[in-house]
């Protein structure tokens, strides 16, 4: 996969033009990209394209063996905006700290970590450790607070009139409307604050002219501050605070504020040489922070803008709203619950930036598993297409290896019927495992894990209770008294053919073939229109005897998890 790209792997078309790109602007150094995450609370899934698009390009860089970074930074400098709804341990007393820095607002009730900002960190961290994505973080507080951009920001306010020019320009343009994050079913989860917060001032609105930095408050710790003089030969600035405080400081020793969003992000651009940063599609707009950010980057602090896409959305089908916990909005950590990090990495991977796709909590996972089961075997046999060997790739390992995966990956439909079944009980799930393959028995669950703990989790946080199957504990005597001459036949069809076809296969020839040897037709006859009517009246009612519903898990794993004995019982054939 290294080398030259392909046609259709947008992957490696990014990499080149970074490489390119990176040669130009500083020949024999690492190629820098970057992302920005902003734990102002819960970094959903949408966020997560921020770093996948940028990690991906990184990963196929370094697999060509040419020196990477991808700066992942924290923008828990920026002010705590807003009380997220939905957050344990969190209700509306937080209001008092909107205005201070991420990392000086406490931690959600009951957590372990010292502030707002790791909280949330921790939760995004451990997910990317999870999918392998290789990063060194960057904590904006960190930065400001040592003094670390203390030049750069004596620097942006010596020209502040400049970059007020730069930012009077689009002032007057209508600012882009606001993507709707809602929360539900199908919801379509921007990458909303993606790289800082978009929508925050740009440092206008003092009577004593524009400063493009914010002064954090002595007193009350907030932002709520206005710079009312500043003298660029001494840095003595003065501001005052909403809560009456006011302070003269001088700004070449003073480390308790940042610069303004528009002006930070290309400050960093320049500072970190990033040549690769893609943006969601609020900074896509006239006016936007990435927009105004190319042009202040360049004329103020002498750097480039990066180059990298717009990213579409990411939406959600069917999470059950029990689980779409900590913010009403999906995290990684709660698709990774249900999918191995493989499948997560693929659906990021095989699509390119700018095409929206949604990430499945509903059946369609199973059918999302099925599609990644046959693309291994297409890929083993040869026979994958170049992009999608391209995108298998990438999404089961990285430059450093494969990620850890399940030793023997039964279809995941299977194993979350089974995990319906027992409720996770061990043994009968081991028991009912090791029968699917009579030739080839399973040995220890160990040989289906991952995807078995991920089945089951789906099972258990996404099927609502009253889908959930039940099988019978006594068999139904009425509806077995009420059985017709055909409807008994085909029950003692399936019971005497119990013993010989007892494995998945050999169940699935079973159940298909009743019909049709009561038909009169050969075990391998096609199905007719008939037929497949003779076939459904048949499946739903063994649904009914076995499990009380006319439908059901795939019948063949259906029998095998209930046990031969406990089918003739509950089927009128005895013990």
């Amino acid at each position: 996969m290294a080398g030259s790209s392909t046609e259709t792997d947008w992957v490696s078309r990014f990499a080149d033009d970074v490489i390119a790109e990176s040669e130009r602007r500083a020949p024999g150094k690492p190629v820098v990209v970057a992302s920005g995450l902003s734990p102002s609370g819960p970094i959903h899934l949408g966020n997560l394209r921020e770093v996948m698009t940028p990690h991906l390009v990184a990963d196929e860089i370094r697999r060509r063996g040419i020196a990477v970074r991808h700066l992942i930074s924290w923008d828990d400098y920026d002010r705590y905006r807003k009380v997220p709804n939905g957050v344990e341990g969190v209700d509306d007393s937080w209001a008092e700290h909107i205005g201070k820095p991420l990392t000086s607002v406490p931690a959600p009730a009951g957590s372990p970590y010292p502030n707002w900002a790791e909280h949330f960190k921790a939760q995004m961290s451990a997910a990317l450790d999870e999918l392998g994505v290789e990063y060194d973080p960057i904590s904006q507080t960190a930065q400001y607070t040592a003094g670390t951009y203390r030049e750069q920001i004596l620097h942006a306010m010596r020209h502040r009139a400049d970059i007020d020019a730069i930012l009077a320009q689009y002032r007057t343009k209508k600012a882009p409307a606001k993507q709707s994050q809602k929360p539900v079913d199908d919801a379509e989860l921007a990458a909303e604050e993606g790289s800082g917060a978009a929508e925050e001032d740009d440092g206008s609105g003092s009577a004593a002219g524009y400063f493009p930095y914010k002064p954090y408050c002595g007193e009350c710790g907030k932002d709520l501050t206005t710079v009312t003089s500043y003298d660029d030969e001494t840095t003595e600035l003065t501001y005052t605070c909403a809560c009456g405080h006011g302070e003269t400081v001088l700004l070449s020793e003073f480390n308790r504020g940042k610069l303004v969003w528009k002006v930070d992000w290309p400050m960093r651009w320049a500072y970190e040489g990033v040549v690769f940063e893609p943006s969601g599609v609020d900074h896509s707009s006239p006016g936007s922070s990435f927009q105004v950010g190319g042009q202040i980057v360049g004329p103020i602090f002498g750097g480039k803008q990066p180059i990298g896409p717009m990213y579409a959305f990411v939406g959600i089908s069917g999470m059950a709203k029990m689980s779409s916990s900590k913010g009403g909005v999906p995290v990684p950590a709660d698709a990774l619950r249900i999918m191995e990090p493989q499948i997560l990495r693929w659906l990021y991977a095989r699509r390119r930036p700018n095409q929206s796709f949604k990430i499945a909590f509903d059946q369609e996972i199973q059918r999302l598993y099925d599609e990644w089961d046959a693309l291994t075997r297409k890929v083993g046999e040869g026979i994958a297409l170049p992009a999608d060997v391209a995108a298998y790739a990438r999404a089961a390992g990285t430059a450093a290896g494969e990620l850890p995966r399940t030793p023997r990956p039964l279809p995941y439909r299977t194993l979350a019927s089974v995990a319906d079944i027992t409720a996770g009980a061990e043994q009968q799930t081991l028991r009912i495992l090791s029968e699917l393959e009579p030739d080839r028995p399973l040995a220890a669950l160990d040989e289906v894990r991952p995807r078995l703990d991920r089945a089951e989790a789906w099972i258990s946080s996404q099927v609502p209770a009253e889908q959930r199957t039940v099988v019978r504990a006594e068999p139904d005597a009425e509806r077995l008294v009420a059985l017709d001459d055909g409807e008994r036949g085909a029950l003692k069809l399936l019971v005497d053919g119990l013993g010989s076809h007892w494995s998945l296969d050999g169940l699935t020839t079973l159940v298909y073939a009743v019909p049709k040897v009561q038909a009169g037709l050969d075990p391998d006859a096609k199905p007719t229109p008939e037929l497949k009517v003779a076939q459904r009246s048949f499946f739903a009612l063994l649904y009914e005897l076995l499990v009380g519903r006319d439908t059901g898990p795939r019948l063949p794993t259906l029998l095998l998890a209930v046990g031969q004995d406990r089918v003739r019982t509950l089927l009128g054939a005895g013990g």
